[in-house]
């Protein structure tokens, strides 16, 4: 499995409304993808800005391939992303998943 990160930053103000253009673009785009195997969105308000952090885990590079294009190493953006984000990383990171556990249920 592949974790996938991705940061960017909004005003402060514009967080909530950032968040919801991010469940209509790139969250949905990410739980729609085949070889998906879920995501985690960050975010910590710092002074004036909101920071995102996203985390996705796919099963393999054509997985995220089918999400990203070719160049997998390069951030996907929506076309209101310039209205929100002052700041943003233009390629994303990847990582081998060497452990993952969850919580037990009670």
């Amino acid at each position: 499995m592949i974790a996938r990160t991705w940061a960017g930053a909004t005003q402060a103000a514009d967080a909530d409304a950032y968040l919801n253009y991010l469940h209509a673009t790139g969250l949905a785009a990410y739980r729609t993808t085949p070889g998906n195997r879920g995501v985690l969105a960050l975010r910590r308000v710092r002074g004036d800005r909101a920071e995102f952090l996203l985390l996705t885990l796919w099963e393999s590079e054509d997985a995220i391939r089918r999400f990203a294009g070719d160049d997998i190493g390069r951030a996907v953006f929506y076309a209101e992303d310039d209205r929100f984000l002052v700041a943003r990383d233009e390629h994303v990171d990847h990582y081998e998943v060497v452990f993952r556990a969850e919580a037990p249920t009670s």
